[in-house]
């Protein structure tokens, strides 16, 4: 498997980044023995701060107050959790061993310490200790951010001790380039940001000790993150996580060796990385809101520090912010949910350390809070400590209606209200994914996710698990999986690892037209190699709901499957050849087709057999999955979805 993934993986790399790649390699294996352990990174000075956190936090309502006093208490009593999975809860009187460190909740398992050179330790690999990324979520230390925010309002002594105990901790059983903690940038920038922010809000509260690890931690990190970014086919929102740590590390600790130079390096940077993987109608080049939320947070606490030390970010920057969130007001529903498309980590920058099932909305609503904006959209009915610290408002903004094409990001979003029922599509004709390796992306080429009332229906199916998946992250990102069309079971796209595709289906908007008659039309060229076909899906208004043309131009008599992935609380059964949709026992849809095929509809099962969803990472739950199969005609299989009238 490891020699596979590494032929894959030099497969989508240019001449420039293979010799990058090696250049980088040899420079891991001379810093062995060279840059490790803590003692070199000591740097006395004081507690580094980001200025403007503590101001706002100082401001924050009552609603706020008690979400975070209440995270602050499930942590402080032991317990974790992340990634759908609860930590063994921690013994109150020892909270912090060396091994908690290195444990996966999952297999019990412990990863190897600090007796293993980072470098050394083949993660994306190894199985039997589960998936590293339990125990990476563990070693951000984002666990502390709401106990420090709660110790800041409250000057809690029990808070105070706890980081004290948590950082003190960390520092010894990690010392730098040695153990899991060091393997990935974009795991030391989320530390540091963590750090950052405890150091912001409780600096003053902190004892000196603390303060001289905090400063070495970041000392260590900023060192690693300068010498090995994320290029090339790795540039994505990795990179924009490191150039933030360093920006901030730079901002918050001025006395750092060529600090100014660094600052001003990571802000050209910023504005260059914004411009690329924020597209200009606001969707993330990854695709994923979930990942373009994450992208979004990075550049917001950085213009934040910016904007509170004096020397704000280029306008440019929070011109492409805004435009984030005009996207995501058109995705969300009222609560500000928007749909699962492609990979969702629930990676979070500031947080309360819990699940968050509307993230992309609150980063939204921060960014309007921060520059002093107008909500865009709906803002969730959850709180969280960027409420706080970017102001957030505690009320939404009016709910989009009509068509609106985002022809940079590939999607095309239908809002109206028919039979008193509201009607939520979202088209998908973008691209795979960003970069070569498109590495977040799923083969979902011409998926639709339908809503009504409010409520999902027709649903991308989520992501479930990264490198502990295996079959199953493969069936979570393939097509047969998604609301789309595909021909003898095959992916639109080839895949060739768990974050990489060798082929890359083409998707192209034909035409778009709203109005009350609106039509959508787009294509892509995924199947054209192996099967002399191009998919072209139509889009069209009817009275009652709306219908999908599937066709397969080029050539004839082909077999194909048509999927319909159901949210959980829909049933689905057929009478007289009509898929008749209902949740709560009221019969909501009817869903036809108009051509003769087999019509299956099955829930759960051995991968390919029935539907499945995940509504967080690491879960999965069965729902009805529809599937008509049958022979393809020329002028295409027409599916119609039709609203029953609201009561």
């Amino acid at each position: 498997m490891s020699l596979a993934w590494y032929i894959n993986r030099l497969r989508a790399m240019s001449p420039a980044e293979i010799v990058h790649r090696f250049g980088e390699k040899a420079k891991k294996t001379r810093a062995r023995g060279r840059l490790e352990g803590s003692k070199r990174y000591v740097l006395p000075g004081p507690m580094p701060v980001l200025p403007g956190l503590a101001k706002n936090l100082a401001g924050a309502s009552e609603p706020v107050r008690r979400e975070i006093a209440e995270a602050a208490r499930f942590i402080l009593s032991g317990h974790f959790e992340a990634l759908g999975v609860a930590w063994p809860q921690r013994d109150l009187a020892n909270q912090f061993p060396p091994e908690v460190w290195r444990l996966d909740p999952v297999t019990g398992g412990l990863w190897p310490g600090a007796e293993k050179y980072c470098f050394d330790i083949p993660y994306r690999h190894e199985r039997k200790l589960g998936d590293i990324k339990y125990a990476w979520e563990f070693n951000r230390l984002q666990f502390l951010q709401p106990v420090a925010g709660h110790a800041c309002l409250t000057g809690n002594r029990e808070a105070l001790a706890f980081i004290e105990a948590a950082i003190s901790s960390w520092y010894h059983a990690n010392p730098p380039f040695r153990g899991l903690a060091w393997n990935s940038g974009i795991e030391l920038s989320l530390r540091a940001i963590s750090l950052l922010i405890v150091a912001s809000l409780c600096g003053p509260l902190l004892s000196a000790a603390c303060t001289a690890q905090i400063r070495a931690i970041l000392h260590a990190h900023q060192v690693w993150m300068s010498r090995y970014p994320s290029r090339f086919s790795s540039a994505n929102n990795h990179l924009v996580a490191e150039i933030a740590g360093e920006f901030l590390i730079a901002r918050a600790m001025p006395e750092l060796p060529q600090a100014k130079k660094l600052e001003d390096k990571m802000r050209r940077l910023l504005a260059r990385e914004v411009s690329k993987q924020i597209l200009g109608d606001g969707v993330g080049a990854e695709q994923s809101p979930s990942y373009g939320a994450f992208t979004a947070e990075f550049v917001l606490l950085c213009s934040l520090v910016a904007r509170e030390g004096g020397q704000p970010l280029c306008a440019s920057i929070d011109a492409r912010l805004m435009q984030f969130t005009d996207y995501i007001a058109w995705l969300s529903n009222t609560e500000g949910r928007v749909p699962a498309i492609c990979d969702d980590d629930e990676g979070r920058v500031v947080t309360l350390a819990r699940h968050e099932p509307a993230y992309a909305a609150s980063v939204s609503a921060a960014i309007s809070g921060h520059l002093g904006k107008p909500p865009a959209g709906p803002r969730p009915p959850e709180y969280d400590l960027r409420d706080a610290l970017f102001r957030s408002a505690h009320t939404g903004g009016a709910v989009p209606s009509g068509l609106r094409t985002f022809a940079d990001g590939g999607y095309t979003v239908v809002r109206e209200t028919k039979l008193r029922r509201e009607l939520n599509i979202v088209f998908d004709h973008a691209p795979l994914g960003y970069l070569s390796i498109a590495a977040h992306g799923h083969a979902d080429a011409l998926s639709v996710v339908v809503s009504i009332d409010g409520t999902p229906l027709f649903v991308d199916p989520g992501t479930y698990l990264y490198h502990a998946g295996a079959k199953w992250r493969d069936w979570f990102r393939g097509t047969r999986a998604h609301n789309t069309l595909n021909i003898d079971g095959a992916d639109q796209s080839v895949m060739s690892g768990a974050f990489n595709w060798s082929h890359k289906a083409v998707a192209t908007l034909e035409a778009a037209s709203g109005g009350e008659n609106w039509s959508i039309v787009a294509s892509h060229d995924g199947y054209q190699k192996r099967f002399g076909a191009d998919h072209r899906r139509t889009l069209s208004s009817t009275q009652d709901g709306f219908a999908i043309r599937d066709e397969l131009t080029g050539a004839s008599s082909l077999e194909a499957e048509i999927v319909f992935q159901l949210a959980p609380e829909w049933n689905a059964r057929v009478k007289d050849g009509t898929v008749l949709l209902s949740r709560g026992g009221e019969t909501i849809a009817t869903l036809s087709f108009k051509a003769p095929g087999d019509i299956a509809i099955k829930a759960g099962g051995d991968i390919g057999e029935g539907g499945w969803y995940s509504p967080a990472f690491g879960t999965k739950v069965e729902a009805m999955r529809i599937r008509w199969r049958g022979i393809v005609p020329p002028d295409g299989v027409t599916s119609t979805l039709s609203l029953a009238h609201a009561r």
